[in-house]
């Protein structure tokens, strides 16, 4: 599929990329007081937290006559997200304006509650997705669509990717925005002087995790000198690999990333990443694959942040859930 133009034009004065990543942080507000919290097991016996927001009253477990006729997105969120965070929340709205069903679940740990296992999650950990949809399937939905944002992102390409010719007929599709494709080249680009300030925080969020890890499992997880960690690079080492069984962090962002696997998607796939992202290297961005590639479109929008694509607008809709609403439509009517 062809590298496409794209549409978006941002609000006079917010086209810097951090002013683009920074600010719907602090200034957006969507209410997900109506989100239905379902609790799934994992083959591991650990658990995964999902929010549901159905377009009808039906809820619980078990669908009504006709779901299986219904649309379903399946949102996945970014690195140290949660399902209700603003960017989420804003599909979860517009998909259901549109008559859709949404599922935004919580990568294990980032529910509000400590997972069981000593594994928690990180990008690479397609079976925790695929236990999601396999979930959804057998509550009867028959028409599934994969939005993903940052590391949400790449986890739904991957998982596109590997599962290749064999995926689910039921899948039908994959969205995601501001996807660190190469996250070797995304983790050292975040090392940089100028994204200090999101190194920062991703580390400050990260070692709360890290010390209730250690109390639950002192004989694997150690604390001691987290304070030294200033990088992906130091945590992934110290932490996601030998913890998820990599060999170090070359080794996990080797595996985990999805560039290497977007040539064997075969299910219609939109990229959406901005150039002016400053999570993103230039390798993040898959011209290549995307030019000789059936099934993946890129498209590079000028400015649009990390997460961001802001809008000012009466209804608080921003581009970015309009772009999704848009792809899915034309799938469904195929």
């Amino acid at each position: 599929m062809p590298v496409i133009a794209s549409h978006y034009r941002p609000p006079f004065l917010l086209a810097n990329g951090y002013v683009q990543s920074i600010l719907p942080t602090l200034i957006r507000r969507i209410d997900t007081s109506h989100f239905e919290r379902e609790r799934i097991t994992t083959s591991d016996d650990d658990f995964l937290d999902l929010d549901w927001s159905r377009t009808d009253s039906a809820g619980g477990n078990n669908l009504a006559p006709g779901y299986s006729g219904k649309t379903l997105l399946i949102i996945s969120h970014g690195l140290e997200g949660h399902s209700r965070r603003p960017y989420v929340a804003g599909i979860v709205r517009d998909a259901n304006a549109k008559g859709w069903d949404a599922l935004a679940w919580n990568f294990r740990s980032c529910s509000g509650e400590m997972n069981k296992t000593l594994r928690f999650y990180h990008s690479g950990a397609t079976d925790d997705l695929e236990r999601v949809i396999e979930h959804a399937h057998q509550l009867g939905y028959q028409s599934i669509h994969l939005v993903g944002f940052s590391m949400g992102g790449n986890l739904s390409l991957l998982y596109a990717g590997r599962k290749g010719r064999d995926i689910p007929v039921h899948v039908k599709s994959v969205c995601v925005f501001s996807v660190p494709c190469d996250l070797a080249a995304s983790s050292k680009r975040l090392a940089e002087r100028k994204n200090k300030i999101f190194m920062w925080r991703f580390l400050k969020d990260l070692r709360v995790k890290i010390e209730v890890k250690a109390l639950d499992f002192p004989q694997q997880v150690s604390a001691e000198d987290y304070h030294k960690i200033k990088n992906f690079q130091q945590f992934d080492d110290r932490y996601t690999a030998p913890i998820h069984g990599f060999d170090d962090a070359a080794d996990y962002w080797e595996q985990s990333s999805c560039k290497p696997v977007l040539k064997d998607i075969r299910i219609p796939a939109l990229l959406v990443n901005a150039e002016n992202d400053p999570f993103l290297a230039p390798e993040c961005f898959p011209y290549e694959e995307a030019k000789v590639s059936e099934w993946l479109t890129l498209e590079v929008p000028k400015s649009g942040g990390h997460v961001g694509f802001i809008d000012i607008n009466c209804d608080n809709s921003y581009w970015m859930e309009r772009r999704v609403v848009d792809f899915v439509t034309a799938i469904t009517k195929g």
